[in-house]
């Protein structure tokens, strides 16, 4: 058997190593027991989870840019944490400190896991939700906590293409 047979029989039995890796991981911490039963059950689940749902994700992601990945996800660390303080300290004061909006921001991002993944940052971290993914892929909508006029809109579609959505772009693409 070369190397390189047992390497596409490597692929086709953990087609995602590292979901596998996630799921071994979830399973028993989700049932606070660390026990034999729940550690072969979580091996099972890890392997058979990830082997029959494999037909329903046809593209896989591929870091391009490990650095950049560990770089967004301090960034995004980060950001939840001073995005915990804004919003604490604007619900906890004035009504009128709170000025909320919805967002449309144009993505050049184009990768569907890119996508998702900003999504997803988007609606970690407090202030702002991702609501909607227009049908051409092409913009979010983004519910943001305060966001008071125009000059506030830019800035935060700046702020999202900028800190999130290039480095993703380096990411992914």
């Amino acid at each position: 058997m070369t190397a390189r047979s047992r390497s596409r029989l490597g692929a086709r039995l953990w087609p995602s190593p590292w979901l596998s890796a996630l799921l071994f991981v979830a399973w028993p911490t989700l049932n606070g027991s660390w026990s034999t039963g729940h550690l072969v059950l979580a091996a099972g689940l890890a392997w058979a989870i990830p082997l029959l749902t494999r037909r329903f994700r046809p593209e896989v992601a591929r870091l391009a840019a490990p650095a950049a990945f560990a770089l967004l996800a301090w960034r995004v660390l980060r950001d939840i944490v001073v995005s915990n303080i804004d919003v604490a300290r604007r619900v906890l004061g004035r009504e009128a400190d709170i000025r909320p909006r919805f967002v449309w921001i144009p993505l050049t991002l184009r990768d569907p896991h890119g996508i998702v993944a900003l999504a997803g940052i988007i609606s970690l971290t407090p202030g702002t939700l991702s609501s909607e993914l227009s049908d051409d892929r092409r913009y979010l909508l983004v519910h943001a906590l305060h966001c008071p006029d125009d000059e506030a809109e830019a800035a935060l579609v700046a702020s999202v293409r900028e800190r999130y959505e290039a480095p993703l772009r380096e990411i992914l693409e």
